[in-house]
């Protein structure tokens, strides 16, 4: 359910960063997707080099299913990639797949709007705007209606762009003179969704896009700079979703070998596994995320991912 609230905020976000006004404002494709790309998996590659180390480190003495097995070749080259689900290979790391998810929605949002934005004819280039912020909406509306309720499509974008266009509907609706017919957009395809296949995870997504809005456009929530430590948190978000997993599996190993029918110490190492997720997702984000990689650092961080696999 919480992963519905994050494709909402990934939507706006990428809204608001590729096309604020529904006109596409990087210069290149293939440059837009690339510099996500490398954002993404640097540490991305980090973390899981850590997973599959941790991993071959408490396995000999921890038959739990949440240990993954010692990975093959094409599973670390799949995950590597962001292929994984695609390909049939299980992740390396608990919630990987949804890295894999966001890049393809950010990559289908930025091709979208190069192709609207190459359209010949000046009626095409006058109205390219309101032409791509309504493909939006009716790639949302066929989600929504449809792609999201067939289950076998859930390693591919087109599951999660309704609850992304959402997101989208949201950032231009907040940017809008007057919002109402962007909040009747949303609840309408929101709507119309639920009454065709009632699920709980769309109505959360509505409800937030919805909820979105309405905060933003207030004069108070804009001025807010926010509550300090949620801010700090904020900023290592993406590296301690990445890290946790190999940290909380290390804690875990250990105090279950050590107190397994104890539930104090074990309540103690779930409290521990917290902290200290937060700490190594800390010094990730100090040492690896929020450097400005480039692509020939991705690739070696890829490479090593394999090596470390090997």
């Amino acid at each position: 359910m919480a992963v519905q609230v994050f494709l909402v905020l990934g939507g706006y976000l990428a809204a608001s960063s590729l096309a604020p006004q529904g006109l596409a404002r990087f210069d290149h494709a293939s440059g837009a997707i690339t510099k996500r790309f490398v954002r993404l998996v640097v540490p991305y590659a980090v973390a899981l080099v850590l997973s599959v180390l941790v991993s071959a480190l408490v396995r000999p003495g921890m038959d739990h299913p949440s240990v993954p097995d010692a990975p093959s070749l094409a599973q670390l080259v799949a995950n590597a990639l962001l292929l994984q689900d695609i390909v049939g290979k299980d992740a390396l790391s608990a919630g990987v797949w949804y890295v894999a998810i966001d890049f393809q929605l950010f990559a289908l949002v930025v091709l979208v709007l190069a192709a609207v934005r190459s359209l010949p004819g000046a009626w095409a280039q006058r109205h390219a705007a309101p032409l791509a912020k309504l493909g939006f909406a009716a790639g949302a509306a066929a989600s929504l209606w449809a792609f999201n309720r067939m289950g076998w499509l859930d390693m591919w974008a087109l599951y999660f762009l309704g609850s992304y266009g959402l997101g989208m509907m949201a950032c231009w609706a907040v940017r809008a003179r007057d919002p109402r017919g962007w909040l009747l957009a949303i609840a309408v395809l929101g709507g119309v969704g639920l009454a065709l296949d009632f699920r709980g995870r769309i109505a959360l997504a509505v409800f937030t896009a919805l909820a979105l809005v309405m905060a933003l456009r207030s004069a108070r929530v804009q001025a807010w700079r926010g509550f300090g430590p949620l801010v700090w948190l904020g900023q290592m978000s993406y590296s301690v979703f990445l890290v946790h997993f190999s940290v909380c599996l290390l804690v875990n190993a250990v105090v279950s070998s050590l107190w397994p029918d104890s539930p104090v110490p074990n309540a103690l190492g779930m409290v521990l596994a917290f902290a200290l997720s937060l700490a190594a997702g800390r010094l990730l984000y100090l040492r690896v995320e929020r450097h400005v990689p480039t692509w020939t650092t991705a690739l070696r961080w890829q490479l090593g991912l394999v090596g470390a696999g090997m």
